[in-house]
């Protein structure tokens, strides 16, 4: 049966530099030699999380919050906003934030923005943005971001736009917006089905309020030990933070330990036979 280490980028997997340490890399090498299949769960796009992907040449990828999931390269789901409910988004931000208020979208291989240079310095990993205004969009997406920095502001949006899934990422003023139930842990339930795991053999690893369901929903759930109260809260273990190499030295203290106990008893489990 297949087993799975699926990990969240940013806060979890990446360094605070944005960054898979040379100790992780090692930790996920040595995994996949122990038989784990590795896998990526983030809220980036496919495109924003490609250098990251090329390196580590995961066997699956859930991005943009769960709106698509790919495997070996292969588009395996895809749940897309139509352009109508995209403009429909937009424009419920504008109405409360202004006609200048800063707006990304995902598609399935490309990122847009409408605020050009002004973040470059913050997302160089994230292999650009194409620039639009946004003012007449006429593609599918899979994921609306919009920065809001006024709480009130953000309920206001939100309460217009009940259809759609929202959520914040604690660590910037930014709120995203896909289709209704649009979820990571959906997308795992599909990855299951899709590639014969169960759910028990999966081990999830987060930092933020959009792993909660992921790490609720797998056999184990790591919370980094930089992640917010809330995902510490129901997580079945809290380990190191990002930038202390937390993952690689739980894989080492208890995954492949654990590995290993359990490989010795079915080995002498055979002989008895």
């Amino acid at each position: 049966m297949n087993k799975l280490l699926l990990f969240d980028l940013d806060g979890t997997l990446l360094t605070s530099e944005k960054i898979i340490s040379q100790k992780t890399c090692d930790a996920l090498k040595k995994a996949r030699q122990e038989g784990f299949l590795i896998g990526i769960s983030t809220s980036r796009s496919i495109k924003n999380s490609q250098s990251f992907t090329k390196e580590l040449v995961p066997d699956v990828i859930i991005a943009s919050g769960g709106a698509i999931v790919t495997s070996a390269g292969k588009i395996i789901f895809k749940q897309e906003l139509t352009a109508e409910e995209t403009m429909e988004i937009i424009r419920a931000a504008r109405e409360v934030l202004g006609a200048d208020c800063e707006i990304t979208i995902d598609t399935a291989f490309e990122h847009y923005a409408n605020y050009g240079e002004k973040y470059s310095s913050i997302e160089k990993t994230w292999g650009g943005d194409i620039y639009s205004d946004f003012d007449d969009w006429k593609e599918p997406s899979l994921k609306v971001c919009i920065r809001i920095v006024d709480d009130e502001a953000a309920d206001r949006i939100r309460a217009g736009l009940s259809d759609y899934d929202s959520i914040r990422f604690t660590d910037e003023y930014w709120y995203k917006f896909t289709k209704k139930n649009i979820t990571k842990e959906n997308a795992i339930r599909y990855i299951c089905e899709y590639m014969d795991i169960r759910l028990e053999d999966i081990v999830a690893f987060g930092d933020d309020l959009a792993d909660i369901g992921m790490l609720e929903l797998c056999g184990r759930g790591v919370a980094m030990g930089n992640a917010h109260p809330d995902v510490k809260a129901v997580a079945d273990i809290v380990i190191g933070t990002n930038d202390d190499d937390g993952i690689a030295q739980y894989l080492s203290e208890k995954i492949f330990t654990e590995t290993v106990t359990v490989s010795y008893h079915e080995e002498n489990a055979e002989k008895m036979d």
